[in-house]
């Protein structure tokens, strides 16, 4: 098999993705984590690097070891985020921290067995990164088919703002951030959050799915921020990116996306982003079919 990977932030020197692999004796274990942009005054335990690096760097450093102890993927997931919590509380003891302020992350994780001729695929997901498979014969599934409410809910408070007249960027970014700190509080104390946060309440509500796909499938995982290409600035239907990155490698996708960003600042265009982190993982069986 083969895995290709690529991971870009936005801004030099603070990329809040993840994309890397895990493999043990029987798996080969995908996963993208897409790190919530902070929406804090400042950043109170990891000043230099910024708190959304800290934790997602922390979240994978934990989650290595719990998958080498044979621990399922919501176990593993709970056993690496109890290990941060308690670095964080521990870094953070004796400031008064908002709730708004403790870091979020979007994770997508694929868990490869071999299994008969083919593979068995067992998907966790929480928020919005995307999954999608390439069957042998071109067919493209989308294998996590979620729609995150609150992308609408931003893009219609951005329309209004346009139509006021709003364009400069830091007062678009002020007058959302009462909305956008109400939306991190509530990701961090719903009941069974589809966010990977520090303490979730009553357990992760992730996504679970389990597929059995033939030699010769392709998976590719993507930050909401790589998939932009296809839900936001429409370039790629998910059939030709797929085919992009398989035939010109992932970076030629991602010269794709920061071109056209690079346009759409010029032009002043009205998005809560004008460029975001990037990152996808792309795995590919041994099979020549592909």
């Amino acid at each position: 098999m083969q895995i290709d990977r690529i991971t870009d932030g936005a801004q030099a020197h603070r990329n809040e993705d993840w994309a890397g692999s895990f493999c043990t004796s029987h798996t080969t274990e995908l996963v993208v984590i897409d790190g919530g942009t902070s929406v804090a005054e400042r950043d109170y335990v990891a000043e230099r690097e910024g708190d959304v690096v800290w934790f997602v760097a922390r979240f994978v450093a934990a989650l290595g070891p719990a998958i080498d102890a044979g621990l399922g993927q919501r176990e593993a997931t709970h056993s690496a985020i109890d290990e941060v919590r308690r670095e964080f509380l521990a870094r953070c003891a004796g400031q008064q921290v908002p709730l708004y302020a403790w870091p979020i992350a979007a994770l997508s994780w694929v868990r490869v067995q071999p299994h008969g001729d083919g593979y068995r695929l067992e998907l966790f997901c929480l928020g919005d990164c995307k999954v999608l498979l390439r069957r042998p014969g071109g067919e493209i599934l989308d294998l996590d088919p979620f729609v995150n409410p609150q992308e609408a809910i931003l893009r219609a408070e951005i329309g209004k703002l346009e139509r006021e007249g709003v364009d400069d960027a830091a007062a678009r970014q002020a007058r959302l951030l009462p909305m956008l700190r109400a939306r991190r509080e509530y990701q961090n104390t719903v009941a069974n959050t589809n966010s990977l946060c520090l303490k979730p309440n009553g357990g992760f509500g992730a996504r679970t799915a389990t597929f059995e796909v033939p030699a010769g499938s392709a998976v590719m995982l993507m930050s909401d921020g790589f998939y932009r290409l296809v839900d936001t600035y429409a370039l790629h239907t998910p059939t030709s990116l797929f085919s992009l990155c398989l035939q010109q490698g992932l970076p030629a996708a991602l010269a794709q996306l920061r071109e056209h960003e690079a346009t759409a600042r010029a032009a002043r265009m009205a998005v809560v982003k004008r460029a975001d982190d990037a990152s996808a993982l792309l795995w590919r069986s041994d099979s020549p079919g592909v």
